[in-house]
């Protein structure tokens, strides 16, 4: 795991690790901030995640319709 200033100093370090096969953590404040990758893997993650996302249509068809408990709420008098 490298600090943003590390990886700042040493990027060439940080870009020849991540295309030997290991991704390289960056840290901003102490917190994880952002993974270095190789483009190839990358690529095989967007592809990868592609592949399993379901389109819109079949999202909205799993949507529970029926089997929602509706509030029976009535609205209220206003006055105008």
């Amino acid at each position: 795991m490298w600090t943003l200033q590390d990886a700042k100093n040493r990027f060439s370090a940080v870009v020849e690790a991540a295309l030997s096969g290991r991704p390289q953590e960056v840290t901003r404040r102490g917190r994880p901030a952002v993974v270095v990758v190789a483009a190839e893997e990358y690529q095989r993650l967007v592809q990868v995640a592609a592949e399993r996302r379901e389109s819109f249509a079949a999202h909205l068809l799993h949507f529970p319709g029926e089997e929602v408990e509706r509030l029976q709420a009535r609205p209220r008098d206003v006055a105008f």
